[in-house]
């Protein structure tokens, strides 16, 4: 005698959440719009008030939601020198310099971390899962930073932040998911570790090297406690000490603070103050699509692999 059993199956429509309504998909586009204008209007006020002219910035009571004209004389009495310039270019060696330092430094750890059987490879990494956990308090690290002779150096502002753990821990992700294979195939024609980490490895990171040297260059670029803590003398501020001081805390631009310039010809403080805001943006605006097709990338390999 045999049996037969039907399967009930669910219809097509159970289960499954019926798309939105036209209502509810009004409402978050007006949510998302909102979002944008929240974000966006303030920064086309800032740029707006540097182009203004001085008439307009006045009249408007210090901020410029639409010029009525392209003004550029904040960012003419900015690049013919004085303190914001010179604190431009000390951020560019800094952000430049720091970031080679600590792609070189955090490449090198990582690899010699993912090599099974390197001299010192797992006390190494207790010590830097030990720093994703602890971290050196504030007079620690100005101590050290002085016992090095540090203080009122551009160095200070590189060599104590110069490798984190968390990237480290990604790189070393990264080289252990890279086939072991690819590695023995290299020792076999002869080649030695650092010609393996040069040729093959480095060149296979590239996404995860993009990644990480932006967080790097976002990093440097945008610090500025450390200069406040170890840099008194003011020709050796970076552009985001300056931004602080003559932004947050609205301390006036003279003359001499921007070249020498006549005094009855300067642009509105508020201009060259929210000039100075656009020529901090405007670097990791610029180098961040280069880097955005690394982005997702780098960070999933590096993460998820291993």
């Amino acid at each position: 005698m045999t049996t037969t059993s039907t399967l009930e199956r669910p219809s097509r429509s159970e289960g499954i959440d019926d798309a939105p309504g036209l209502p509810v998909r009004a409402i978050k586009g007006i949510v998302l719009v909102l979002c944008c204008l929240v974000v966006i209007i303030p920064f086309i006020g800032v740029i707006s008030t540097s182009i203004a002219s001085q008439a307009h910035v006045t009249n408007s009571g210090g901020f410029v939601l639409w010029p009525d004209g392209i003004n550029l004389d904040a960012y003419r009495t900015i690049f013919n020198g004085g303190v914001v310039l010179q604190a431009l270019l000390i951020s560019f060696t800094i952000t430049i310099g720091g970031t080679l330092i600590s792609l070189a430094g955090s490449t090198m750890l990582a690899y010699a971390l993912s090599r099974p059987g390197s001299f010192g490879q797992r006390p190494m990494l207790m010590i830097v899962l030990f720093s994703l956990l602890f971290s050196p308090g504030l007079i620690p690290n100005y101590l050290v930073v002085k016992q090095f002779g540090l203080l009122d150096s551009l160095l200070a502002l590189i060599l104590p932040t110069a490798i984190s753990g968390f990237n480290v821990i990604i790189l070393r992700a990264f080289f252990m998911a890279i086939p072991d294979s690819v590695v023995d195939s290299a020792r076999v024609d002869g080649a030695g570790d650092f010609r393996i980490f040069w040729s093959i490895m480095l060149p296979l990171s590239r996404a995860v090297l993009a990644v990480i040297g932006l967080f790097y260059a976002v990093g440097y670029w945008n610090a500025f406690f450390s200069a406040m803590l170890y840099i008194s003398d003011t020709a050796k501020w970076p552009l985001q000490l300056v931004l602080r001081t003559y932004v947050i805390n609205n301390t006036e631009l003279s003359s001499g603070d921007l070249g020498g310039a006549a005094a009855d010809q300067l642009p509105p403080q508020e201009s060259i103050q929210m000039a100075i805001l656009v020529i901090s943006l405007v670097p990791i605006l610029i180098v961040y699509p280069f880097l955005q097709r690394h982005f997702a990338k780098g960070m999933l390999t590096g993460a998820v692999k291993g």
